[in-house]
């Protein structure tokens, strides 16, 4: 006879899951906004432009927003580097700790 199973101990540990893929998503889109420099802005400023990015409906802006994102992953950003950093092809991210080097998550 086979042992049965014990649904409770795993819908727990699938809420456990769940809880710590929400926690690092919020975590990345934190990261995220630091490292493409919108943290300077205010709340409200963010969350409105954020809004109108997700409201457009609009494919040629949608893609040209892709392309420009994919760009920046490929460290070829369109922000240009702080001005004590040479804007070299060999160093493509500045200084300065705004962005993981590994992509993993830093101490807080």
């Amino acid at each position: 006879m086979r042992k049965p199973r014990d649904f409770d101990a795993e819908l727990k540990a699938l809420e456990d899951k769940a809880r710590d893929l929400k926690t690092r998503k919020v975590q990345q889109l934190g990261e995220l906004v630091i490292a493409t420099g919108a943290d300077v802005l205010t709340a409200n400023e963010l969350t409105g432009a954020l809004i109108v990015l997700a409201e457009t409906t609009h494919t040629g802006k949608r893609e040209a927003w892709a392309k420009r994102g994919a760009a920046f992953f490929r460290g070829r950003s369109p922000r240009s580097p702080p001005a004590s950093v040479p804007n070299t092809d060999r160093s493509p991210a500045p200084s300065g700790g705004t962005q993981p080097a590994s992509g993993g998550t830093r101490a807080a």
